[in-house]
């Protein structure tokens, strides 16, 4: 008896275990179906049918005034949606976002970030416990020498939790590997009710793993519609040996993205912070519109979200990712 229970309690402890995540060595392919149109076969003497494919495309929206403050209460005929230059009819608007989140929370677990653990664990429990909704879900990672997938895709808090006293240390920061893999995993989460792909990252900037580029990690978020918010941790902010290259990359990513950054120089500084990107989450709008159709189309599409008012182009800014792909999940 002692023997079967040894087994039983290592095979639970062994599906507990977090995995361990590696960018692919080749790109990944576009899925087979995700042709716009697709002709099904048929028995000889009925009559054919195509399928015919279409894309909602959401946009989280991000509107502040002048002083940076949110703009509420504005409705879906404020807005006006370019793709390419042309103008998309909108099919889909959600005021002042309640619309599901998926998010992945990335800590960077690097010997130069991780320095207070107890703080940086605290800032994150609270930060997940005022976010996270019964409609929303968290995937919890860590990144350093590789990129481990601690807690899968749950809402129950008390997981998280328990996977942030399950972060380990290591010398490396894998942090595009860490946005490649983010990003795949939220291209798998559900596109029910407008929901919204969220990349929150703690790190100092620097990728020292130099596996993964800044190119493929771009895409990958795009891709998956993932907006990006960083939270870069600056501990000497003179410091001659500071990484602002990596800093500026992460800047230019969530801009791109429709995220935001977030400079934090004392760990105390990390829950107002966090209590940040919760807040421009919550003040967002999720406009939706059909993609023009193009066959078998791949590239890039550009996106442009403005007020329809030209007097309000001027008074208000806003904010959100630049494109997506045709073939994008």
């Amino acid at each position: 008896m002692k023997g079967a229970a040894g087994v039983a309690l290592a095979a639970m402890l062994l599906m507990q275990a977090p995995i361990v995540r590696r960018p692919p060595m080749k790109p990944v392919q576009p899925d087979a179906d995700s042709e716009e149109q697709q002709q099904q076969p048929v028995d000889q003497g009925q009559v054919p049918t195509i399928r015919v494919q279409t894309r909602l495309v959401n946009l989280a929206v991000n509107v502040v005034d002048q002083t940076g403050a949110p703009v509420g209460g504005l409705q879906q005929d404020d807005f006006e949606v370019l793709e390419d230059g042309k103008v998309q009819k909108i099919a889909y608007f959600e005021r002042e976002s309640s619309t599901p989140l998926s998010i992945v929370l990335a800590i960077d677990a690097s010997e130069s970030v991780l320095t207070d653990e107890r703080l940086e664990k605290m800032a994150a429990k609270k930060f997940v416990n005022a976010l996270l909704r019964d409609q929303d879900e968290l995937d919890l990672m860590d990144f350093s020498d590789t990129v481990r997938e601690i807690v899968p895709f749950t809402n129950q808090k008390k997981r998280i939790e328990a996977g942030l006293n399950g972060i380990q240390r290591g010398a490396e920061t894998a942090l595009y590997d860490a946005i490649y893999l983010a990003s795949d995993r939220l291209s798998q989460t559900k596109t029910d009710a407008g929901r919204r792909r969220v990349l929150v990252l703690i790190t100092d900037g620097g990728d020292t793993a130099k596996r993964s580029r800044y190119a493929q990690a771009l895409e990958a978020a795009q891709r998956a519609g993932a907006m990006i918010y960083s939270i870069i941790i600056v501990p000497i902010w003179a410091d001659a040996g500071r990484n602002t290259g990596g800093e500026h990359a992460l800047v230019q990513m969530s801009n791109d993205t429709g995220g935001k950054y977030f400079y934090v120089e004392d760990k105390k500084d990390l829950e107002p912070a966090f209590a940040r990107v919760s807040d421009d989450l919550r003040t967002q709008y999720v406009i939706g519109y059909y993609a023009p159709q193009k066959s078998r189309d791949t590239s890039f599409r550009s996106v442009k979200v403005r007020m329809k008012d030209p007097e309000l182009r001027g008074k208000y800014e806003v904010r959100h990712r630049n494109g997506y792909y045709a073939d994008g999940r």
